[in-house]
């Protein structure tokens, strides 16, 4: 068994209930089916990757879906704040015994694959690597072995995140790397040229 492991979080694409912030200035159906861009542009950046794929769903596990099962194996997020989420994740992925892990969300139609595969490379000579984004949160974690306050009193979805997890990192003398800095969709603000024929339909 491959050591590294990819988690990736998605939120069933249900309307309504994918991007709701985006969804209160173009309406729910639109929203989705930007949704449903970002998860095919995911997945196309991800599948031929060298690793082990968890996807970790919102809501339920969806067997007929883009996420073929014969390529990723399928798991459900725990209740609590996105902290205790990806720290139960990640605490799972370690009890399994993967020793480099990285997760990303499903969100960002900038990231390439490079980014991914460079994460697990700085993770070679770091204990964690970060992928910073512009609203001042992180679009990539990885790490060789669990630090719980990393995922303790974060307000989420702040532009503080990322900062208070370096500061995290740095007070338990931790060795970390940084990735590209890249937007990630919330609002329409985020929305790039890819978006444009489903915003003009």
């Amino acid at each position: 068994m491959t050591k590294e492991l990819l988690i990736i979080f998605v939120k069933n694409p249900q309307l309504g209930k994918a991007k709701t912030r985006l969804a209160r200035t173009i309406g729910d159906h639109k929203a989705l089916s930007i949704y449903r861009l970002l998860l095919r542009r995911t997945k196309e950046v991800t599948y031929l990757l060298p690793y082990d794929i968890q996807i970790h769903y919102s809501d339920f596990i969806e067997n007929d879906d883009l996420w073929t099962n014969d390529r990723f194996d399928k798991a459900i997020q725990i209740q609590g704040d996105l902290g205790a989420k990806m720290k139960h994740a990640f605490q799972g992925a370690f009890d399994q015994g993967y020793e480099k892990i990285c997760i990303i969300g499903s969100d960002c139609y900038d990231l390439e694959k490079t980014y991914l595969t460079e994460a697990f490379d700085l993770l070679h000579q770091n204990d964690f690597v970060i992928g910073p984004s512009q609203d001042g949160g992180y679009y990539l974690l990885g790490m060789k072995e669990l630090l719980e306050p990393i995922f303790q009193d974060k307000q989420w979805s702040t532009s503080n995140v990322f900062s208070s997890s370096i500061a995290d990192m740095e007070a338990f003398h931790k060795s970390y790397a940084l990735l590209p800095i890249i937007s990630d969709v919330d609002v329409e603000e985020d929305l790039g040229p890819w978006a444009n024929e489903i915003i003009n339909t």
